[in-house]
């Protein structure tokens, strides 16, 4: 599966210009891409005033969101400040190219921030299925729960969308490493760059891992769209080969 992964800086609440500054990047693709996997709040950066942003699942940004993936023939995704039934959620959004919409809320949010005040909390773990690849979305501060991600499903691929700040960018890269590692999995983070109106700057970083932790896109600070093979039966081929996940422990999140 082509992936592309864009690694953006993000215009502050503002909506209609970060949706146009990616048009603009998805159009600029001299290779089409099987999914396109953009970073958290990707309409809005990373904020915690939701009430003038979110939209409702019918709004302009999904209605983009599936457009483009029509259009371009590419599932699109990442995550998007939504209000439901009077909640505001973290919601990682997947678009596919025949209309369709999946999503998957956030379930660790970040209490550092105040984002556990601002928003509601997902409730369970999703696997979306695309082109015979079993993929699960997580968002950011959920990179940090092993146990939540933990591949008792068998998915392929695991995608984390992000705004991870620069102090903290050294854990980013450890526990991408570790989730492709210990779950087998390929793992894709995608991370925004810039600064946000909070003053918090952000180094990019994002990269795609093999299941033994190898790098197909090696982490960078630039802007750019990356883009990258994943190889499903290579993967399979070495889990089969090595067995590890036949020896996780069974347990149950609540």
């Amino acid at each position: 599966m082509k992936t592309a992964i864009i690694q953006s800086s993000l215009i502050w609440e503002n909506a209609q210009a970060n949706r146009t500054h990616f048009a603009e990047k998805i159009a600029s693709m001299a290779t089409k891409a099987d999914l396109i996997v953009l970073p958290e709040m990707f309409s809005t950066g990373f904020t915690m005033n939701p009430s003038p942003v979110a939209e409702t699942m019918d709004g302009e940004t999904i209605s983009w969101m599936k457009s483009t993936a029509e259009k371009t023939g590419s599932a699109i995704c990442g995550s998007v400040v939504i209000i439901e039934n009077d909640n505001y959620r973290n919601r990682f959004l997947f678009a596919f190219p025949s209309g369709e919409i999946q999503f998957y809320d956030k379930r660790h949010l970040f209490a550092l921030t105040g984002e556990n005040t601002a928003y509601t909390s997902g409730e369970k773990k999703v696997i979306i299925e695309y082109k015979d690849w079993k993929i699960c979305p997580q968002v950011c501060y959920d990179l940090r729960f092993p146990v939540f991600s933990r591949n008792t499903e068998g998915y392929d691929l695991l995608i984390y969308s992000a705004n991870w700040p620069a102090a903290r960018i050294n854990a980013w890269d450890a526990l991408l490493k570790a989730r492709a590692i210990e779950n087998m999995s390929y793992v894709i983070g995608v991370n925004r760059i810039g600064d946000d109106k909070n003053d918090y700057h952000y180094p990019g970083h994002s990269q795609i891992l093999d299941c033994f932790g190898n790098y197909k896109i090696m982490p960078s600070e630039n802007e750019g769209i990356f883009i990258a093979d994943l190889d499903k039966n290579a993967m399979l081929e070495a889990r089969q080969k090595f067995g590890f996940l036949n020896d996780r422990d069974q347990f149950t999140v609540i």
